[in-house]
Formats: C-alpha cells, sequence, structure tokens
C-alpha cells in the first residue's frame, strides 16, 4: 500500500525541500544593511497619516465584494468553454440561465446605486 503512495510522498518532500531551499539561499545571499527608512513602518517615504484604526468608509467593502461576485463569474466560464462542444443544448441553456441570472443581478445594483461613488 506504501508503494501506491511513494510518488506522492516524494512529490510533496521534493516541493517542501526546493521551496525550504529557495528561502534559505534569500536568507543568506540578501544583503543586511538595515537603516532608519528601511525600518520603518512604511517603506513608502513618508509617516502614516492616522492610525490604522481609524473608521473605514464602507463603499470600498462593497465595490470588494461586488467585484469578486462578478470576477467569480470567470471562474465559471473558462472551464464551461473547455468543455462546451461535449455538453451540447443542456450547457448552453444552463449557462444561459447563470448568465441571465448574473444580468438580473448587475442591473439590480446597477439601480440600488451600488456602483455610484457619491
Amino acid at each position: 500500500m506504501l508503494e501506491n503512495y511513494l510518488p506522492i510522498l516524494i512529490f510533496i518532500f521534493v516541493g517542501m525541500a526546493i521551496g525550504m531551499a529557495a528561502l534559505a539561499i534569500g536568507y543568506f545571499l540578501s544583503p543586511k544593511k538595515p537603516y532608519p527608512e528601511k525600518l520603518s513602518a512604511y517603506e513608502c517615504g513618508f509617516d502614516a497619516f492616522n492610525d490604522a484604526r481609524m473608521p473605514f468608509d464602507v463603499r470600498f467593502y462593497l465595490v470588494a465584494i461586488l467585484f469578486i461576485i462578478f470576477d467569480l463569474e470567470t471562474a465559471f466560464l473558462v472551464p464551461w468553454a473547455v468543455v462546451f462542444r461535449t455538453l451540447g443544448w443542456f450547457g448552453m441553456i444552463s449557462m444561459g440561465i447563470f448568465l441571465s441570472l448574473l444580468v438580473v443581478g448587475f442591473i439590480y445594483e446597477w439601480k440600488k446605486g451600488a456602483l455610484e461613488w457619491e
């Protein structure tokens, strides 16, 4: 039974070894010359404006959630397009229903003003 899993275990071991070797090489070969700007909280060249725990505008979250929702469409479209010819009319109708529901959701969000930045 172990011989069935031996290639998988070797693959996992080799992957972990390569990952650890890359980290070790980067650690040992990287320059270690700290200076105040590099050790500061932000490397962008200026200090932070406010505290990180200040209230955050909800619209950023709303836009991010809407992006994720409409971006997941692509995750369903790509595998569907790969097997489109083998699915036949059933695949065409099911994807049509999926896309129509997505369009209805998009129109609903548009009418509610979720895409408006005030």
